[in-house]
């Protein structure tokens, strides 16, 4: 069932482990199927250089596994997963990362503002916003997260990771991808700063950017 997505969700997952997105089994990804609404999910306790189609779960948005080849279970974060689909119906896919310097803000409760252009590309006003605490794995943290994503396509977690949404699993990896490097930028910016806060883009800013009207494109 649904086994190109589950071809699509290991990918990203092996990406992940691979440049050091999610390291030691941690972070999870899914990805909504558009016709049936189901979504597939990585499991719990699978390392990411034996993951396979078959260790990806089906489940419901009523938290029912409709498919499950071998013994792992879905990821404990899937009550996540199910409330940010339940809560954005735009959202097709979502990677829940546990990069460095985006986890090292979040253990901190520290949103990212606006510094670079890039901060456009995950959230409506630049701002990278927290998700207050929640135990990972309960119901507490999936509202959280998802209350938190309603103005953003990107968050932090508090004291525990970095999640994005997009409208198919690569789009949503890219946006994890822009949230790291903003983070690390934020970082050095601090650093080389003596931890005084950096110059932010406004908002107005951020809306005019357009593509350049000089260029001009012959028809063929």
């Amino acid at each position: 069932m649904l086994e190109e997505l589950k071809e699509k969700v290991v990918k990203i997952a092996k990406k992940a482990d691979k440049s050091g997105m999610c390291k030691h089994k941690s972070g999870n990804f899914s990805i909504r199927d558009e016709k049936t609404g189901y979504v597939v999910i990585t499991p719990s306790g699978v390392s990411r250089e034996i993951l396979a189609p078959e260790h990806i779960s089906v489940v419901d948005l009523d938290d029912n596994v409709i498919e499950m080849k071998t013994e792992y279970k879905p990821s404990s974060e899937i009550l996540m997963h199910l409330e940010i689909y339940k809560t954005r119906q735009d959202v097709m896919a979502v990677a829940h990362t546990h990069s460095r310097f985006a986890t090292a803000f979040s253990v901190l409760g520290k949103e990212i503002p606006p510094i670079i252009y890039e901060c456009n590309n995950c959230s409506k006003n630049g701002r990278i916003p927290v998700a207050p605490y929640g135990r990972p794995g309960t119901q507490v943290l999936a509202q959280n997260v998802a209350d938190t994503l309603k103005y953003s396509d990107v968050c932090l977690m508090e004291s525990h990771g970095a999640i994005a949404v997009g409208n198919d699993i690569e789009d949503a990896f890219l946006k994890a991808q822009y949230l790291e490097e903003i983070a690390e930028i934020y970082y050095i910016t601090l650093t080389l700063n003596n931890l005084k806060e950096p110059n932010i883009l406004p908002k107005e800013e951020l809306e005019k950017w357009k593509y350049p009207s000089e260029v001009k494109f012959k028809t063929m």
